[in-house]
């Protein structure tokens, strides 16, 4: 069984661009690419089909990489606060765990 052959969508477009425009023919195309005639056929419909989604405001994609940037800064500070809070818990545990006895002042001042 052959490998399938992958297209980049900016070769598909090229492709189909050549035909709508005239500049080739489904027949000339299909030779010079080795492409079946079905398969330029779906890439033209699928071209046709999405045509108008090309002037489309892209306002709903940008709003949804201000939130991804919006969680990604969220993860990086509750990272940092992670990264303290077990910086503290290791200090204050090795502190309390001299001789038995705390030398952190909290632990004065509550007695």
């Amino acid at each position: 069984m052959g490998k399938r052959r992958n297209f980049t969508p900016e070769f598909k477009a090229q492709v189909v661009l050549q035909l709508i425009s005239g500049e080739k023919t489904n027949a000339e195309l299909c030779r010079e690419h080795q492409i079946s005639t079905q398969q330029l056929g779906n890439w033209k419909k699928q071209f046709l089909e999405n045509a108008g989604s090309v002037f489309e405001n892209n306002h709903h994609q940008q709003e949804e990489t201000e939130r991804v940037a919006e969680l990604e800064r969220m993860v990086g500070k509750l990272t940092m606060q992670l990264e303290i809070a077990k910086k503290a818990s290791t200090i204050y545990n090795s502190a309390g765990s001299r001789n038995g006895r705390s030398s952190c002042s909290c632990e004065r001042i509550i007695r």
